[in-house]
């Protein structure tokens, strides 16, 4: 019988498929993401791909018809089983295989599951995304195969390769980890073996309910238990994953949150000791600190557009070896491999920490001090988003305001700099501004509500929002 298959509409991402499992997302949506990936694969030239799944209850039971699917392509299947989202990229990476489908919800509630791929080792997103769903619709797909499969386990070999990037020399270091009930559970305690120094794991039995607190490390709410272990156990830091492993939180010495962009400062300025002039890659919504600093530690800043697969494409572009995201997502490709493993990250951040005199509190103080908003996020209608966002850029042009319009627009005024571009992802506007004083804050946010409700949009609610940084 000829395939054919729709999919509901919302699960078609920018940089991935996901849904609401058993409501928007189906085991026959898994069996047509294989049978059409598994068709990409093969009009390249390509017959393997590399499978794997995250901890969520429903993972078990979408990757057989994910499975099935690209055996119906022809492909040879690689299962790499239960693990973090980078250890499937690590196991494309040095199996060589043509493709690789990550089965995870990322940070989404548990109710959720979703898919990652990658062709040829590069993120497969966009338009490639958009024309999975026309290929299941006109069921243009190759003729039906057997194809084969096998069971690797990668873990323990990921797990050397991870620790023979350790270079903290000899002091120890307290360290207390938060998994999360994440995917990277089985692993942790294989990783902090082989590190030096005293190590707590925090809830490190995958649990695809996450009982104990949601799996977003960029949630002051879900860093809380974690603040609390380190400052009680005077640990010298601490580190938490999201729900597959791509994303880090780190929490300093005193209990206090790294934003991803401090984190980026302290990165930048270890891996430019050994690549001086490199560019360093961060997202548009990134503090000008991060910028300033990279440029002070010798480095070529680039801002780029807010998306894992969009800055992953853009290192490769550019050569640079290191890039980050406000969302904890830490890309290396000095020694490693250009994707985002929050694992690695946390092996090299140890390193770095090992090696200082002083507290990694004393290096987030000593940065330049700014108030900002966090990230603002409201709904605006999918149809309306992308057109506010050229509404407010023509009348700034207009205006000859100062703007970057990579990603959205960010303004820059003698105040600081605003910021409102369209996620990808969601019906939503996305906001931020920065300032160097409460009043110039004050001011940033006005030109913000000003250009909104020229457009015809109410403001963002601010309240509590001016934290330091």
């Amino acid at each position: 019988m000829a395939f054919t298959h729709t999919f509901d509409p919302t699960v078609l991402r920018e940089y991935d498929i996901r849904g609401v499992v058993d409501r928007t997302l189906h085991p026959a949506d898994a069996f047509a993401i294989g049978r059409c990936f598994g068709t990409v694969v093969a009009r390249v030239g390509g017959t393997t791909v590399a499978v794997g799944y995250d901890g969520r209850l429903s993972s078990p039971d979408l990757e057989p018809p994910l499975v099935a699917g690209l055996r119906a392509s022809g492909m040879e299947v690689i299962r790499v089983g239960r693990g973090p989202t980078p250890m499937l990229y690590f196991a494309s990476t040095i199996l060589e295989t043509d493709g690789a489908i990550m089965l995870t919800g990322s940070h989404n509630p548990p109710d959720y599951n979703g898919f990652k791929m990658m062709l040829n080792r590069k993120p497969f997103f966009g338009a490639q995304i958009g024309e999975i769903g026309r290929m299941a619709a006109a069921g243009d797909v190759v003729d039906e195969a057997i194809g084969s499969e096998r069971e690797v386990d990668i873990s323990t070999e990921y797990v050397a390769r991870l620790l023979a990037d350790w270079d903290g020399g000899d002091r120890l270091l307290n360290v207390v980890w938060d998994n999360g009930n994440g995917a990277a559970g089985d692993l942790l305690p294989r990783l902090v073996a082989g590190l030096p120094g005293t190590h707590t794991i925090l809830f490190p039995e995958i649990d695809g309910r996450f009982p104990n607190h949601h799996p977003d490390p960029t949630v002051a709410a879900n860093v809380a238990q974690l603040v609390a272990e380190v400052r009680s156990r005077r640990a010298d830091i601490g580190i938490a994953f999201d729900g597959d492993a791509d994303r880090i939180g780190v929490v300093d010495d005193s209990g206090a949150v790294l934003f991803g962009d401090q984190l980026l400062v302290v990165l930048a300025r270890d891996v430019l000791r050994g690549h001086p002039g490199a560019t360093i890659i961060a997202d548009v919504k990134a503090s000008q600190v991060l910028f300033d600093e990279v440029a002070k530690a010798g480095g070529k800043p680039l801002m780029w557009k807010t998306g894992h697969s969009l800055i992953k494409a853009k290192m490769a572009e550019t050569g640079s070896p290191l890039a980050g995201e406000m969302s904890g997502h830490v890309f290396f490709a000095d020694k490693w491999y250009g994707f985002d493993d929050a694992l690695y990250a946390a092996v090299r951040l140890l390193g770095i920490v090992a090696r200082m005199e002083g507290k990694l509190s004393a290096v987030r103080e000593a940065m330049p001090h700014v108030v900002n908003t966090p990230e603002l996020r409201f709904n605006c209608d999918d149809a309306r988003k992308f057109v506010v966002i050229e509404e407010v850029a023509a009348r700034l042009r207009a205006a000859g305001a100062r703007l970057s319009d990579i990603d959205g627009v960010r303004v820059q005024t003698d105040d600081g700099w605003w910021l409102l571009r369209a996620s990808n992802t969601q019906a939503v506007l996305v906001a931020r501004c920065e300032a160097s004083s409460d009043e110039g804050l004050e001011l940033l946010k006005q030109a913000l509500v000003e250009q909104l409700a020229q457009s015809g949009l109410d403001a963002p609610d601010f309240s509590g929002t001016n934290a330091g940084h």
